[in-house]
C-alpha cells in the first residue's frame, strides 16, 4: 500500500517503516508550498489505492479538501498518551500513536475520530472493557506511568514545603505547541495561567512546574515564570508527574495531558482550553464544547483513550502491543534501572564525516563553518537546536520551520 507522508522529520521515517511494515512509505519533503503540492497531487492520483499520513496537522491547505474530493484516505498522526520512558519526545520512539481520520485528536474545532468514539460509544454495554479500564488506571497509578516517563525521584515534603494551605499546581506547556493552538480557541499564556489560579484560589500555595522540553531547553519558553515569581512557587527541577500530584488539592492547565492524570487521582482539573477529556462532566471547564453532549465515568473516558483509539508499539521490534504491555515494559525498565544503573552514554551521533567533496564543497570547507554555527544557534534558539544542527548541518536546515533560516541554509549549503 502506497502512503505518502507529510512532515515526518528525517529521524522518524524508519520507525514508520518499522512501525508499519505493510505500507510503501513515500516520505514528501518537509515544508511543501502550495505550488509545490501540485506536483505531489499529481504523482498521488497516479497511484492504486494511495493514502496520505500526515503528523500533526501539518500539511498545505489544500490536501485534506484534494484527498476527500478523491475518496484518499488521510491519517492525522500524533504521539499517543503513553510516549517514551523519557521525559522528552527528542529522537526516542514513540511507545504509541493516535491515527485519526477527521483530524488531530487535539484540534477542537471539528470533531476527532476520538471524540465521535467517546461521544457514541456504549460504555455501559461493555462492563469488560470499564473493567479493563480501571485496572489500567490502577496500574498507572501504582507505578507511576505517565506520557513522559522517568524514574527520577525526589522529597515533595522537602521540595513543596511543609502543607498549610491548599495547594494549587499549575501546569505549564510550550506555548507555540499545536495542542494549543488548536485546543484553546482565546489567547493565554503559561504566566496568565498562573494568574487566575492565584486570582481563583486566595491564600492558596500556588506551585507551577514548566514543561519537560522547557526545563530540558529542547523547547523556548514564550513567557517568563520571573514574571509570576511573586505568585507562585516555581518548580526548576526535573519532577515526575506523578510525584508532582502528591498533596495537590487543584490543578490548572490550558489543554495538557497531565490534566487527564490528574483527574485518575481523583483532583479538581480546570480547564482553560479544551482537550478532549474536557466537556465529559468530570473538568471545570472554560472552554465550552457543545458537541460532547454526554457525561462519562472516568472509566469510560479512560477506556475510549488510552485502550480504544491509539495504538501501541513494541519500539524495538515495531510490532503492536498492548496497553498493558507497554506499561509493563516501562515499569519494567525502570526497576532494571535501579538494580543495573547504566552510565551515561555519548551520542554515536558525531555528525557526518569529513570529505573531500561533496555538499561541504572542495576539501570539505564548509565542516569549518560547524563550530561558530552551533554557537550562533545556541544563542538564538537553544542547546538542544545547536547539537541536532552539529550532527547534520544540512539537515538541521532543510527541516527547521522558521523559512528564514531555511533560506539562509540554502545559500549557506547550496548542494545538499
Amino acid at each position: 500500500m502506497t502512503t505518502y507522508a507529510f512532515h515526518i522529520h528525517e529521524w522518524k521515517q524508519d520507525i514508520f517503516r518499522r512501525y508499519f511494515p505493510d505500507r510503501s512509505f513515500i516520505f514528501v519533503p518537509m515544508y511543501v508550498s502550495e505550488p509545490d503540492f501540485e506536483d505531489w497531487a499529481a504523482r498521488i492520483l497516479l497511484e492504486d489505492n494511495p493514502q496520505i499520513f500526515v503528523w500533526s496537522l501539518r500539511t498545505p491547505q489544500k490536501a485534506k479538501p484534494f484527498a476527500a474530493k478523491h475518496g484518499i484516505p488521510v491519517f492525522f498522526i500524533e504521539d499517543g498518551f503513553i510516549r517514551s520512558v523519557v521525559a522528552t519526545a527528542s529522537y526516542t520512539p514513540p511507545l504509541s500513536l493516535a491515527l485519526d481520520q477527521r483530524t488531530a485528536y487535539f484540534d477542537c474545532r471539528e470533531p476527532s475520530d476520538l471524540e465521535r468514539l467517546l461521544c457514541t460509544y456504549d460504555f455501559d454495554g461493555a462492563p469488560e472493557l470499564l473493567e479493563r479500564a480501571a485496572a489500567g488506571i490502577r496500574f498507572l497509578l501504582e507505578t507511576g506511568v505517565s506520557k513522559y516517563n522517568s524514574d527520577t525521584s525526589v522529597d515533595i515534603d522537602r521540595l513543596y514545603g511543609p502543607k498549610s494551605a491548599k495547594r494549587v499546581l499549575v501546569i505549564g506547556q510550550v506555548e507555540d505547541d499545536a495542542s494549543i493552538q488548536f485546543g484553546c480557541l482565546s489567547a493565554i499564556t503559561n504566566n496568565d495561567l498562573v494568574r487566575l489560579a492565584a486570582e481563583e484560589n486566595p491564600g492558596a500555595q500556588i506551585i507551577y512546574k514548566p514543561h519537560p522540553d522547557i526545563l530540558n531547553r529542547v523547547r523556548l519558553a514564550q513567557s517568563n515564570p520571573r514574571d509570576v515569581q511573586h505568585l507562585c512557587q516555581i518548580i526548576a527541577q526535573p519532577l515526575s508527574m506523578g510525584q508532582a500530584f502528591e498533596t495537590i488539592d487543584h490543578v490548572y492547565t490550558i489543554t495538557s495531558l497531565a490534566g487527564f492524570e490528574a483527574l485518575l487521582r481523583g483532583l479538581t482539573v480546570t480547564v482553560y482550553g479544551c482537550p478532549f477529556y474536557a466537556g465529559w462532566g468530570l473538568t471545570d471547564d472554560r472552554q465550552p464544547n457543545e458537541r460532547r453532549d454526554r457525561n462519562l465515568s472516568i472509566e469510560a473516558l479512560f477506556a475510549g483513550a488510552y485502550l480504544l483509539y491509539p495504538r501501541y508499539f513494541d519500539p524495538m521490534s515495531g510490532k503492536s502491543v498492548s496497553f498493558e504491555e507497554t506499561v509493563d515494559g516501562i515499569s519494567r525498565h525502570f526497576a532494571k534501572e535501579k538494580r543495573e544503573p547504566e552510565p551515561a552514554r555519548r551520542s554515536l551521533r558525531l555528525g557526518p564525516p569529513w570529505r573531500a567533496w561533496g555538499p561541504y564543497g572542495i576539501l570539505g570547507w564548509r565542516h569549518l563553518l560547524t563550530p561558530p554555527l552551533a554557537f550562533i544557534i545556541s544563542k538564538i534558539g537553544n542547546n538542544h537546536d545547536a547539537q541536532w544542527f552539529r550532527q547534520d548541518p544540512i539537515l538541521f536546515f532543510r527541516e527547521v520551520s522558521n523559512p528564514k533560516f531555511r533560506l539562509i541554509g540554502r545559500i549557506l549549503y547550496p548542494f545538499g
